[in-house]
């Protein structure tokens, strides 16, 4: 038996893989309604066991608390199902009769899920369902320190899936977790993509096995308050978020920007919501306490309460504050509360005017939260526009706490627990991530034009185009000179010898254009014109060219006009549309000789 721990991972993580792709083969030919009845039951029976789930994610890490946490769960389990239902994910799901395009999903496979310890439960469930959704089979990965609380997670919903009918093993979860299962689960040969949730060392592994990857970016979240909104509400808005599961959800408000002529309001209103201004002394060691030497979140401090983490920096707090608020006035490391903190600490600033609290809003984003999210409260659409064209972030929301804004819990931006952040953060999308987002798109698509329609001639080439494939007016009208030298120019454009024939003197004009043009002509002066050629009712007469001569369409259409047959060599040039109808109208032969 093996008794390495690293080892035993290893071996449990290619198991669970291999298990769950041989799941795949049989899911994979499932219907949509036998995937969406499997993820219906599955969602039942995490709403049926969130509250006890989020208890359970509280009690082994010891982060948030399980009021925010059920809500998360609910998330997930409630508005997220509601939100797929009737979404296509499996064989077609969508067709374009007007473009004749056929849209096909083509699930990825197996989805190697890497669960966080801030929301291990709500994470979870997310992630199974809209990989089971997307027609996928799913590897858990939790996090060491959430290793219970997202087994028995991720039990509930495998039971529920086999219950309706899922086949075997079609979720897996690795219940010996190591640096290095997680590595084996990344790297499998079978692991399809990667759905990663963590810190930076864990999103950068992601992107770095060289599979297609999700991983997202930390979020340092700017609130400006603009000097049109209601500020009672803005601030009020503000604790509901920043206090929400005590901080743990990556877009959490992490600092207010507000104007200087709001100052007083904005502070009234700070202390009519319980919250706690610092002085230099308790903000100084706040910095400490929060942010380690290496500039990652203190974990003792992530998802505490605001009177735990007053006291372990040494100051005490009234029992029903919800946030610790401290007034800043720089970005930076020298600076280290405009940081992310996972915990329910508010940075204030305040400037001077609108332009100056864009620019400040730009800073924190850069300084740790680049595409993630901000927010603004404003009642003026034009400065909420202005704002949203400069941040650099992909959910820019209104007059709403940002962690239940920016999940789609109180906006109508899709239900995730996985927030893109975009290619400005290294990440593959700025999309809140759902099931569209594992599979791929197979596309069935009709002819609907020529190659030659398919583009636009400029009006100098259209026009030479035109004049070589245009059946030429009566001999009277055209002007032989004229005729040989755009022959001879249709010639040498592609590539073929024009010189003159043998025995002809160099000041004639006797090359094979010449040749072709007189032939033409001559035929054209022997029969009169045709407006619309038809096949000839007769016996033809037989029209000999001779070997390695060359064949254009009015040669063609005299041998209609006149009930004639074109002998033609091997090595006879045939000019495409004198091709095109000759074959039309059988006067081309091939002559066996």
């Amino acid at each position: 038996m093996l008794a390495d721990k690293d080892l035993v991972s290893i071996q449990e993580t290619r198991s669970k893989v291999e298990k769950a792709h041989a799941a795949w083969q049989k899911y994979r030919s499932y219907s949509q309604e036998q995937v969406d009845a499997i993820v219906e039951r599955m969602a039942a029976a995490g709403r049926m066991h969130a509250r006890r789930l989020a208890e359970l994610a509280v009690e082994e890490t010891g982060y948030g608390n399980a009021k925010d946490k059920l809500a998360k769960n609910l998330l997930c389990a409630d508005f997220l199902p509601r939100k797929m239902r009737g979404m296509k994910t499996i064989g077609v799901i969508r067709e374009l009769p007007d473009e004749r395009v056929v849209e096909i999903a083509v699930p990825v496979g197996v989805v190697a899920a890497i669960l966080p310890t801030t929301n291990p439960t709500s994470t979870a469930i997310f992630k199974i369902l809209i990989s089971l959704k997307a027609g996928n089979a799913i590897v858990v990965s939790p996090h060491p320190n959430a290793l219970r609380c997202t087994c028995e997670t991720v039990n509930v919903l495998y039971q529920a899936a086999l219950e309706a009918g899922a086949p075997e093993d079609i979720i897996g979860c690795v219940t010996t977790t190591t640096l290095e299962s997680t590595k084996e689960l990344m790297h499998h040969e079978r692991t399809g993509v990667i759905l990663s949730t963590g810190g930076h060392g864990i999103v950068k592994a992601a992107y770095s096995s060289g599979k297609p990857a999700f991983g997202v970016g930390p979020g340092n979240v700017p609130v400006l308050i603009e000097h049109t909104a209601d500020a009672a509400d803005a601030v009020r808005k503000i604790i509901e978020g920043k206090s929400f599961d005590y901080g743990t959800v990556c877009s959490s408000e992490q600092a207010i920007v507000a104007e200087e002529a709001l100052r007083d309001r904005i502070l009234t209103e700070l202390k009519s919501q319980r919250a706690f201004f610092c002085d230099v002394r308790q903000k100084e060691a706040l910095g400490k306490l929060l942010l380690t030497p290496n500039w990652t979140v203190n974990p003792k401090c992530v998802g505490q309460p605001a009177t735990k983490i007053a006291k372990m920096a040494g100051f005490e707090v009234p029992p029903d504050t919800p946030v610790l608020v401290v007034e800043m006035d720089g970005v930076g490391k020298q600076h280290p509360l405009s940081a992310e903190k996972l915990s329910p600490v508010l940075a204030l600033y305040f400037v001077k005017d609108f332009g100056a609290g864009v620019e400040m809003c730009r800073s924190l984003l850069r300084f740790g939260g680049l595409g993630h999210t901000c927010a603004i409260f404003s009642q003026d659409d034009a400065k909420v526009r202005q704002y949203a064209l400069e941040m650099p972030a992909f959910r820019v929301l209104v007059n709403t706490p940002a962690p239940q804004g920016s999940t789609g819990i109180t906006t109508n931006v899709f239900p995730s627990m996985t927030l893109g952040c975009g290619a400005i953060a290294g990440n593959i999308t700025g999309d809140n991530i759902g099931p569209l987002h594992l599979i791929n798109i197979k596309r069935l698509a009709y002819a609907v034009r020529k190659p030659e329609e398919a583009f636009e001639i400029p009006p100098a080439q259209a026009g030479a185009a035109a004049s070589l494939k245009t059946a030429p007016a009566p001999s009277s009208t055209i002007d032989r000179e004229t005729l040989v030298t755009a022959v001879e120019k249709y010639l040498s454009a592609r590539g073929i010898a024009t010189g003159p024939t043998a025995g002809t003197g160099a000041a004639s004009k006797s090359n094979v254009a010449a040749d072709v043009v007189d032939r033409f002509l001559s035929a054209r002066r022997s029969q009169p014109p045709t407006p619309s050629p038809q096949p000839p009712a007769h016996a033809p007469k037989v029209a000999e060219i001779p070997i390695s001569a060359f064949v254009c369409e009015a040669d063609v259409r005299a041998a209609i006009e006149g009930g004639q047959k074109i002998y033609i060599g091997p090595k006879t040039i045939v000019t495409p549309s004198a091709r095109e109808l000759g074959e039309r109208f059988d006067i081309l032969v091939l002559a066996q000789r």
